[in-house]
C-alpha cells in the first residue's frame, strides 16, 4: 500500500551555484558515494540535482518534510547494476525512517540541461 507521494524540482544551475558558493554543503548534503558518482559525470550537476530533488521528494513523501534528527545526506541515491536509481537510508536517519515500517521505497530521476526532478513513492 502506497504510504507517501513525494516529488521535487530544482533548477541546475541554482544547485551548482550553491553548491560553488558554500563550503560544505556538497558534503552536508550528499554522501561520499553520490560525490563520487556526480563528479565522475561530465555533466556532474545534472546528477547533482536530481539527487537534491530525490532527497526532498523524499522528505515530502515521509509526510512529515524534514524530521529533527535527519540528515540529507543519509538519503542516499544510487544506481543499482542495471543503473535504476535506487534510495538508501544511512545513520540516524535510518533509525527514525524504521520505525514507520515501510517496505519499499521506490524513486525516478530526471534532469535536463536546467532543471532536475525526481518522484518517491513509499510502501508501508
Amino acid at each position: 500500500m502506497i504510504a507517501g507521494l513525494g516529488i521535487d524540482m530544482i533548477e541546475v544551475e541554482r544547485l551548482a551555484a550553491k553548491i560553488g558558493r558554500e563550503s560544505g554543503f556538497r558534503e552536508l548534503v550528499f554522501s561520499k558515494n553520490e560525490i563520487n558518482y556526480c563528479e565522475s559525470k561530465a555533466n556532474k550537476f545534472e546528477h547533482y540535482a536530481a539527487r537534491f530533488a530525490a532527497k526532498e521528494a523524499f522528505f515530502k513523501a515521509l509526510g512529515t518534510g524534514w524530521l529533527n534528527g535527519t540528515a540529507f545526506n543519509e538519503i542516499e541515491i544510487t544506481n543499482d547494476e542495471k543503473g535504476k536509481p535506487t534510495v538508501a537510508v544511512l545513520g540516524e536517519t535510518a533509525v527514525l525512517v524504521a520505525k514507520m515500517n515501510f517496505t519499499n521505497i521506490s524513486v525516478s530521476l530526471t534532469h535536463l540541461k536546467t532543471i532536475a526532478s525526481a518522484v518517491v513513492i513509499i510502501e508501508q
